[in-house]
C-alpha cells in the first residue's frame, strides 16, 4: 500500500544543504512507490478521483451509483440531477441576463444545427406522402387507380424507389463514415440532398409517364443522401457532444442521449414546417381555396416552390459541414490511430458480430418493428377523417390532421429528450413503455373495429391515434436512433447504426407493400404485433447505457480486440449495463470494482504516457495547436502529472506510450491488464522507487507546489460542481 506523500524541500541555489539546517528551498511533493493489488489507495483516490470515481456517477465512498440499493439509488441519482438542473437553470439565467436572445442562440447551435440534415430529411419526406393525394386529385389519369395515361409500376415505383434509395444511403454512408471519417460522410449527404432537391425541382417529362419515371429516381438519388444522415449524424452528435477525442466528461455522462435526441428531433420540425408550408402554398396558388377542383398550375407551383426551399437550406448546410464542422470524426480518428488502423477496421467489425451480435438483433430487430408500426399509423386517419367528413375530397382536410399530430409528436420528441438520461427511466425502459403502448394503441380497435369506426366511437378512436404518435416519438423512434450507435464502439458505430436503421427501412418496406394487398381490418389484426415483438426484443437483446460513461465502453473493447475481454471488470459489465442475454452468457460475473480500479489506474497511466510522446512530437515539430489541445484537457492536471511522472520508470514509460499508439500492436487494455493481472509483472513495468529521486529531481522544483494547489483547486471546483 502506498503511505502518505512525504514533503520535501529542495535546496536553494548556491547553498549547501546541511542536516538539521533550515528548510530554504520550494515545496515538492514525493510519491512513495504504488500498491499491487487490487484497489487503489487513498492518496491515489485523492489525486486521480476526479477520471477514476466522478461524483456525478459515483458516491463519495466510491460505490458506483447502479451498485447502491435501491430507496439510497433513487436519493442519489435525485440529488445528482436536481443539482445539474439547478447549474443549467443558472447558467441560462445568466445567459440571458447578459444576452436575452442567447439562449436561443446557444439551442441553435446545439441542436437545430447538429440535426439540419435530419430537418431537412424529415420536411421532404413527409412532403413526398403529403403532395401524393394533391397528384391524385390533380392528375386522376395518371396518380389514380384507375389512371390509364402512366405505368402503374412506376407510380408504385415513386415510393419504393424513394425507400430503396434510403437503405442503400445508411449502409454505404454507414460504412464510409467509418472508413473515410464523419466529416466527409456529412459533406457528402449534404451534397446529394442538394443535388437531390434540385432534380426534384426541375423534374420534367414529355408526358405524365415521362414526369412521373424523373420524380421517381429523382427520389431514389435524394433518398440515398437522407440515408446517409441516419447514421452519420446519430454518431457525430454522440462523439461531438464532448470535445475533439475525448470522451470521458460530466456533459457526455449526463447529457448525451439528450444531445442526440434534440438533433434527431429536428425532423419532427422538418415535418411541421412542410405541412405549414404546403397548406400556405396551396391557399396562394389555388386564389385563397383549398377545395378541389386542383389546376395543374396551382400544383405545379405549390410542390416545386415546396422542394425549391429547403434546396436553399441545404446549400448553406454544405457550406457549414465544409468550413465549420472541421473537428468532426476527431474521436475516430484517435480510435484508429489507437488499434493502429488505417481505412476500415475490418477486425473490429468481425468482433463486433461475434461478442456483440445480440445487441446487433436488439437495435436492427426493435428499428425494424417500431417502422412498421409507424406506418401502421396511416390507417387512422384515413379512417376517421371519412367518418367524421363524409364525402370529403379536399386534401387541406387530411393536411390539417397531419398538422395536429405532428404537433403531437414534437411533444413526444421532446419529453423524450427530457428523460432519456435520467438513470431512474432512461433508453431502456422507454422504448418498452414506448412499444407496449403503441401495442395497445392498435390491439384494442382490432378486436372491436366495428364499434370505433363508427360515429359513438370515432372520437376514442381519435384519441387512440394520438396516443399512438406520441408514444412513438417518446419511445421507440427516439430510442432506436440513439442506441444503434450508442451500444456499439467507435470503430464500427456508424456501420452498426446504417444496418438498424437499413433493417428498419426494410419494415417501413414491409408495410408499404402490404397495405396494398389487405383490407383494413386485417391490418389492425397484423400491425399490433410488431409492438409486442418490439417490446420482447428490447427486453431481451438491448442493454441500457443510460449514465454509462463512453470511455469505459472503449476501455471493455480495448481489451476485447486484444482478446483480454475476461480481463475487463469495469462499470461496462455491470449488470444494469448488460441485456438479459448478455448475463445469462455470463458477462456479467466478470464486474468487480475493486479489480477494475486498479487497471483503471494502469490504463490511465499508459493514456499519460502517450499524451507525454505526443506532447514531445509537438514541441519538436512546433505544433502549437496540439500542444494547445493537450495542455486544456484539465483531467490530466499537475496533480495527475505529478504522480504519474514520479511513479513511472522511464523504460515503463517508453514501453506504455509505444504499446498505447499501436507501435507494438498493443493497447491501453494490454498495458493496464499487464501490471494490474499478471501474478509475477515484470521488474521493468514496476515503477522503480530507487529512481524516484531522481525522477523528483528531474521535476521543477515549483511543480509539487503547483501539483499541490491545482489539487485543492480540482477539488473545489468537484465539490462547487
Amino acid at each position: 500500500m502506498l503511505g502518505p506523500s512525504v514533503i520535501h524541500h529542495a535546496p536553494t541555489l548556491g547553498v549547501i544543504p546541511v542536516p538539521h539546517g533550515p528548510e530554504t528551498g520550494e515545496e515538492y511533493e514525493d510519491y512513495p512507490a504504488m500498491a499491487h493489488g487490487a484497489g487503489a489507495t487513498e492518496q491515489e483516490r485523492r489525486i486521480l478521483g476526479h477520471m477514476t470515481h466522478p461524483d456525478d456517477s459515483f458516491t463519495p465512498e466510491g460505490v458506483y451509483w447502479a451498485d447502491l440499493p435501491f430507496r439510497e439509488r433513487i436519493k442519489f441519482v435525485s440529488r445528482v440531477q436536481a443539482a445539474e438542473d439547478r447549474k443549467e437553470a443558472r447558467a441560462t439565467w445568466e445567459m440571458f441576463k447578459k444576452d436575452p436572445l442567447s439562449p436561443v442562440s446557444y439551442y441553435f447551435r446545439n441542436a437545430v444545427l447538429p440535426g439540419a440534415g435530419l430537418g431537412l430529411e424529415g420536411y421532404v419526406l413527409f412532403s413526398i406522402g403529403n403532395l401524393q393525394p394533391l397528384f391524385a386529385a390533380t392528375w386522376p389519369q395518371c396518380w389514380a387507380d384507375t389512371g390509364k395515361e402512366c405505368t402503374n409500376n412506376w407510380v408504385a415505383a415513386v415510393t419504393y424507389l424513394e425507400v430503396v434509395g434510403i437503405m442503400a444511403g445508411q449502409v454505404g454512408v454507414g460504412i464510409i463514415g467509418d472508413w473515410i471519417g464523419r466529416r466527409w460522410g456529412l459533406i457528402q449527404d449534404a451534397m446529394i440532398m442538394f443535388i437531390g432537391l434540385l432534380m426534384l425541382t426541375a423534374s420534367w417529362g414529355l408526358n405524365l409517364n415521362g414526369w412521373v419515371i424523373c420524380y421517381a429516381w429523382s427520389l431514389f438519388f435524394y433518398g440515398f443522401g437522407v440515408g446517409g444522415e441516419y447514421p452519420i449524424t446519430a454518431t457525430s452528435s454522440m462523439e461531438n457532444a464532448v470535445s475533439a477525442g475525448r470522451l470521458s466528461t460530466r456533459e457526455d455522462r449526463l447529457h448525451r442521449g439528450r444531445k442526440v435526441t434534440m438533433a434527431f428531433l429536428m425532423q419532427g420540425w422538418g415535418q411541421l414546417i412542410n405541412q405549414g408550408l404546403l397548406i400556405i402554398l396551396l391557399l396562394i396558388f389555388h386564389h385563397g381555396s383549398g377545395d378541389p377542383p386542383y389546376s395543374a398550375v396551382a400544383t405545379q407551383w405549390t410542390f416545386r416552390v415546396s422542394f425549391a426551399l429547403p434546396a436553399v437550406g441545404t446549400l448553406w448546410l454544405v457550406y457549414y459541414r465544409t468550413y465549420k464542422m472541421r473537428g468532426a470524426g476527431e474521436q475516430l480518428k484517435a480510435s484508429k490511430k489507437k488499434h493502429n488502423v488505417t481505412g476500415y477496421d475490418s477486425t473490429s467489425l468481425k468482433l463486433a458480430c461475434s461478442e456483440m451480435g445480440g445487441r446487433l438483433l436488439a437495435t436492427a430487430g426493435t428499428w425494424f418493428a417500431n417502422d412498421v408500426m409507424f406506418y401502421g399509423g396511416r390507417l387512422y386517419i384515413s379512417k376517421f377523417i371519412q367518418v367524421l367528413t363524409p364525402g370529403n375530397k379536399s386534401v387541406m382536410v387530411t393536411w390539417v390532421w397531419n398538422l395536429c399530430n405532428v404537433i403531437v409528436s414534437l411533444a413526444g420528441y421532446y419529453l423524450a429528450s427530457l428523460l432519456i438520461d435520467n438513470k431512474l427511466y432512461g433508453r431502456k425502459m422507454m422504448q418498452q413503455v414506448g412499444f407496449f403502448m403503441c401495442f395497445l394503441m392498435f390491439i384494442i380497435p382490432a378486436f372491436n373495429y366495428g364499434y370505433y369506426s363508427s360515429k359513438a366511437g370515432i372520437h376514442a378512436f381519435q384519441a387512440m391515434y394520438f396516443l399512438s404518435s406520441f408514444f412513438n416519438q417518446f419511445g421507440p423512434n427516439s430510442v432506436t436512433f440513439l442506441v444503434a450507435g450508442e451500444v456499439f464502439p467507435t470503430p464500427i458505430r456508424a456501420s452498426a447504426h446504417g444496418f438498424s436503421a437499413c433493417v428498419g427501412k426494410a419494415g417501413a418496406l414491409l408495410a408499404t407493400v402490404l397495405f396494398n394487398y389487405i383490407d383494413t381490418q386485417t391490418k389492425f389484426y397484423f400491425f399490433p404485433w410488431f409492438g409486442l415483438a418490439g417490446m420482447l426484443l428490447t427486453w431481451m437483446f438491448l442493454p441500457d447505457t443510460t449514465g454509462l460513461d463512453l470511455k469505459e465502453q472503449e476501455r471493455r473493447w480495448s481489451y476485447i480486440r486484444q482478446g483480454k475481454g475476461d480481463q475487463y471488470h469495469g462499470i461496462a459489465v455491470h449488470p444494469t449495463h448488460l441485456s438479459l442475454w448478455e448475463r445469462l452468457r455470463g458477462i456479467g460475473k466478470l464486474y468487480d470494482p475493486k479489480l477494475d480500479e486498479r487497471s483503471r489506474i494502469e490504463d490511465l497511466r499508459a493514456e499519460w504516457a502517450e499524451r507525454e510522446a505526443m506532447r514531445a512530437e509537438a514541441e519538436v515539430a512546433g505544433n502549437a495547436k496540439q500542444l494547445e489541445e493537450l495542455h486544456d484537457d484539465h483531467d490530466f492536471n499537475e496533480s495527475v502529472h505529478g504522480y504519474f511522472t514520479q511513479t513511472t520508470t522511464p523504460e515503463m514509460k517508453a514501453m506504455l506510450a509505444s504499446e498505447k499508439r499501436g507501435e507494438k500492436g498493443g493497447s491501453s487494455s494490454a498495458s493496464g491488464s499487464t501490471v494490474a493481472n499478471s501474478a509475477n509483472p515484470s521488474p521493468m513495468l514496476l515503477p522503480n522507487p530507487a529512481a524516484e529521486d531522481e525522477i523528483t529531481e528531474e521535476k521543477p522544483k515549483s511543480s509539487a507546489k503547483k501539483d499541490k494547489s491545482s489539487s485543492k483547486k480540482d477539488k473545489s471546483k468537484e465539490d462547487k460542481s
